[in-house]
Parts: C-alpha cells; sequence; structure tokens
C-alpha cells in the first residue's frame, strides 16, 4: 500500500468504515477499527499485510453495501 493509498482510505473512507463497524460489527471488528484509527495518527505507520488485506476489503465492502434510502425531511 503506498502512502498516498493508505492516506486515501483512511482520510476518506475510514471514518465511515468506523461507523459500520460500531453499529453493525462484532467485537473484535470494532476492536480492529478503533486499532487502525489509532494507529493511523502516527505519521511513520504503516500496515502489516495482514492488516492492509483487512481494510482493503472493509472499504471495498462498505462501497458494495446498498446505500440506504434518505427521507426527506422538509416535504
Amino acid at each position: 500500500m503506498t502512502e498516498g493509498e493508505l492516506d486515501e482510505i483512511l482520510t476518506l473512507h475510514w471514518p465511515s468504515v468506523v461507523r459500520r463497524a460500531m453499529a453493525e460489527g462484532d467485537e473484535w471488528l470494532q476492536g480492529f477499527v478503533r486499532s487502525i484509527s489509532r494507529h493511523g495518527k502516527r505519521p511513520t505507520w504503516r500496515p502489516s499485510p495482514k492488516q492492509e488485506q483487512i481494510m482493503r476489503r472493509l472499504v471495498n465492502e462498505l462501497h458494495a453495501a446498498p446505500e440506504a434510502a434518505l427521507e426527506v425531511i422538509d416535504r
């Protein structure tokens, strides 16, 4: 994973991954996404190959999930 890819995932996609994991995930997944969030704040941190694989899978699953229908508040 390049530095640019890591920055993109952590900045653009990871907050949504964390929200989804906290709402729908099991205890292990919740701990994993929180751990990545903490480590990602360190400028020298890079994910291990296994962490990278899981991160990519979670981001792909997020994009593959159907969008929830939004309800219009002002009618």
